[in-house]
């Protein structure tokens, strides 16, 4: 059925001699979509939109306010409005500061996109239709992610804590005619933003900009309600709306990457499939940031480093992307006193817990009965205390204490969920002076509860390496990650950055020296069948510290001297050469460049040495030597650099990105990258030495034309190919790929030096189960912040343990 708004717009557009195809165009939106606008079938025009039409149509001020108040009045109580860019609460709603209408519930006719009030309806395509696709996966991806999240770390368990919030203070939150989006001349009043957890979406909705920041002091549930967003959003989101995914914000370093850029980065690394290439060259994961499909949920403002705030909060005011973000209150309002406010967002501040939260929630999560009373927890008289003589001096600590989730889930951790223990030596001033002192006694205690023995009937129990670990060590090597990621200023450990936390020359000589120790060996097992072991220990010397050089300068001046961790890799082999995987053949010609290089530079050094050795271990002349090392470079350059080029060549046409599907783990994308380096070890190794041996074999005739008659024999050439398929795709992997510096850092040398366990994997993994660690994509953090600083500090104060 025909609207008000349907009737008037096809009036103006007769008036205005234009077809509906011609009004498309120019107002930049889709043919069916106003197709759909003029019958009726699409009933919810966005603000955005109805502005693109009474711009191309040449509207006067008079149609146009006519336009836009019939777009208003067609949302009766009741529909769903649109979201932030609801025309309701927009700069077309009426003149005063109204309370809005009712929160988001389901319609017929979804709106085309409520999180993009920036973006207009895009015209129809085969491109939007496929990107539409890749949305739905990847919000499907982010829900199962989050829900499984939030069951691991027993949110509902009885049920969440309720996290409340009021408005920020005004000098925190943009001009209210900005987040209304209203035109010049309007007047305006302040959107009512209070709620609870379970109203967020809907509280986020009603604000037109879409920008929402989000103030809460350290553990008052600023990641639970972004999660709680994510979760809620999705399960209302439209199949044109964007798809809100959680971003810890305090990884960005704004002076290196744009926002956008990072959010690019960032999706590719926990989505991997997404850095396939669209329509243009651009990762999927680009276009869907530059098309709005995605709705950035920045967590942790105030964990950007410090001198980086500023610059932030001004690359975000660049932008017009709709977001919500948290912070501290004090890092927030510290950024905005040196710039501005976040343009066009509201702000909301998160309110403390209060008794009859906690006498709510605390005796539900222990067992009934405790003192004789069926009914009695080990809760009531620490409940008594704080009710009955708030103002004491025990009474007035602990209340300021449990005004947190954080610090509320931790005392339930200690004492809730560990039989024998009794809070009411929280009550104990003798032991606690104050709100710090039991803030440190629940964040020390709660690491060694978690960390207890497990009983070994429970599923799991027994001994297992790296899991059942005493709880002073574990304290230790958590202290280690905690201490680490401090000095890397960062919230996310990455397992390919575990050795990043030692000194530069510290990893270039480490890396150098596993290459060195590998090539050796190699080569002196292959030659020991062929060669005298007095020679042979001379050529394996040689061999593994020349390799040890080149593999680590190459590390030095490729990672190390950047400070730059090996980037895992978001690719696997495919042995399709042809169809999908052989769009890969762009990367293959510069990497067949490089491999000529590289090949020519690394094959006349060891040439260069493996002559020389005639002069060390037979005594010949000096002459005769130099003779032979130059003519062995010279051969050695021209088979290694035959053989690397195609060798890296291959390499790229086998190379094809993950799956799109594919949402990866920590673990899950150390097992992928392992999988991957095994697949191109099993390839590679008897392709390049298949190219030097064979290469070296055919080659022997035209070099001894040009340098004169030369000693080479068929096992010579079979040594060289074993030798260097082996030798060279381990040093490579070793040195230049992320697994290969974790495997020579984090399963080594930290190991060895006993800042981790030798079993980090499984370490990490359990740390995760018992809610030490928290997932975030392809990374791991601390459950809090204010846990990680806790450890940090332990650990810079303590000795290892024996």
């Amino acid at each position: 059925m025909a609207s008000e708004f349907s009737v008037l717009l096809r009036r103006l557009r007769h008036e205005a001699g234009m077809t509906q195809e011609a009004l498309a165009e120019r107002a930049r939106v889709g043919v069916r979509t106003i197709r759909g606008l003029e019958t009726g079938e699409r009933a919810d025009p966005r603000v955005t939109t109805v502005r693109l039409l009474a711009d191309a149509l040449g509207l006067v001020p008079e149609q146009r306010e006519e336009l836009l108040a019939a777009a208003v009045h067609r949302t009766a109580p009741g529909e769903r409005p649109d979201g932030p860019g609801d025309l309701g609460n927009s700069a077309d709603s009426g003149d005063s500061g109204d309370r809005p209408g009712p929160g988001p519930v389901a319609t017929a006719h979804p709106p085309d996109s409520p999180d993009l009030p920036d973006s207009p309806d895009l015209p129809d395509s085969p491109l939007n239709e496929a990107l539409a696709r890749i949305a739905e996966q990847l919000a499907h991806s982010v829900a199962t992610r989050w829900q499984r999240e939030e069951e691991h770390r027993q949110i509902h368990d009885p049920y969440p804590l309720p996290v409340r919030w009021r408005p920020a203070p005004e000098e925190l939150t943009d001009h209210w005619a900005n987040i209304r989006r209203l035109p010049a001349g309007r007047t305006h009043g302040p959107l009512d933003l209070c709620g609870r957890l379970d109203d967020i979406v809907g509280v986020y909705r009603r604000i037109p900009s879409g920008r929402l920041v989000v103030l809460g002091r350290p553990g008052s549930g600023k990641t639970i309600l972004t999660a709680r967003f994510v979760l809620d959003h999705l399960k209302s989101r439209a199949r044109a709306e964007a798809v809100p995914v959680i971003f810890s914000i305090g990884s960005w370093d704004p002076t290196a990457l744009t926002f956008r850029d990072w959010l690019t980065d960032q999706l590719t690394r926990d989505h991997p499939g997404l850095a396939v290439p669209g329509a243009g060259g651009a990762s999927l994961a680009s276009a869907l940031v530059e098309t709005g499909r995605v709705l950035p949920v920045l967590d942790g403002f105030d964990e950007i480093a410090r001198g980086l705030r500023r610059p932030a909060l001004e690359a975000l005011n660049a932008t017009t992307l709709p977001l919500l973000l948290t912070s501290r209150p004090a890092e927030y309002a510290a950024a905005v006193a040196e710039t501005d406010v976040l343009t066009s967002a509201a702000a909301v501040e998160l309110t403390d817990l209060t008794l009859d939260d906690l006498a709510d929630y605390l005796p539900r999560t222990t067992r009934k009965g405790h003192g004789g009373d069926p009914s009695g927890t080990c809760w009531d008289a620490v409940l008594a205390e704080l009710a009955e003589q708030p103002r004491s001096r025990a009474g007035d600590s602990l209340a300021a204490v449990l005004t947190t989730p954080l610090m509320v889930t931790l005392a339930r951790a200690v004492y809730s969920d560990s039989a024998g223990q009794d809070p009411s030596s929280l009550l104990d001033t003798r032991r606690f002076d104050g709100p710090e002192e039991l803030e440190e006694h629940l964040l020390e205690n709660f690491t060694t509860t978690v960390y207890r023995p497990r009983p070994d009937h429970l599923p799991g129990g027994g001994p297992r390496p790296g899991v059942d670990v005493d709880p002073e060590r574990a304290r230790y090597w958590l202290g280690y990650l905690a201490d680490h990621l401090t000095r890397l200023d960062t919230p996310n450990l990455e397992w390919w950055r575990l050795g990043s936390g030692l000194r530069r020359p510290v990893r270039a000589l480490v890396t150098a020296l596993a290459v060195c120790l590998t090539m050796g060996v190699v080569d002196l097992a292959v030659g020991a069948f062929t060669d005298p072991l007095r020679y042979q220990l001379a050529d394996g010397a040689a061999a593994g510290l020349f390799s040890g050089l080149v593999f680590g300068t190459a590390y030095w001046f490729v990672f190390a001297a950047r400070d730059a961790a090996v980037p895992p890799a978001g690719v696997r082999v495919n042995l399709k050469v042809f169809g999908r995987a052989g769009r890969a053949g762009r990367s293959a010609s510069p990497r067949l460049v490089i491999g000529l290089v590289c090949g020519l530079a690394y094959g006349f050094g060891y040439g260069f040495a493996h002559g020389m050795l005639n002069w060390g271990l037979w005594r010949t002349g000096f002459p005769y030597a130099l003779e032979r090392g130059l003519k062995d470079g010279v051969i050695f350059g021209v088979v290694f650099s035959l053989g690397t080029g195609p060798a890296f060549g291959l390499r790229a046409l086998l190379e094809t990105p993950l799956d799109i599907r594919s949402a990866v783990s920590p673990t899950g994308l150390l097992r992928t990258n392992r999988r991957t380096i095994t697949a191109q070890f099993l390839l590679w190794a008897p392709v390049f030495g298949l190219l030097v041996g064979f290469g070296a074999d055919l080659l022997m005739g035209p070099l001894s034309a040009l340098l004169g008659p030369l000693a080479w024999t068929l096992t010579a050439a079979v040594k060289l190919g074993v030798t260097s398929g082996l030798g060279g795709v381990l040093g490579y992997g070793l040195a230049l790929t992320a697994w290969g510096q974790w495997l020579v850092l984090a399963r080594v040398w930290l190991p060895l030096t006993g800042r981790l366990p030798w079993h980090v994997v499984a370490f990490l993994e359990d740390a995760y189960r018992r809610g030490v660690l928290r997932q975030a994509g392809a990374v791991y953090q601390f459950r809090h912040a204010r846990l990680q600083e806790h450890l940090a500090r332990a650990y810079r104060a303590s000795r290892p343990p024996r």
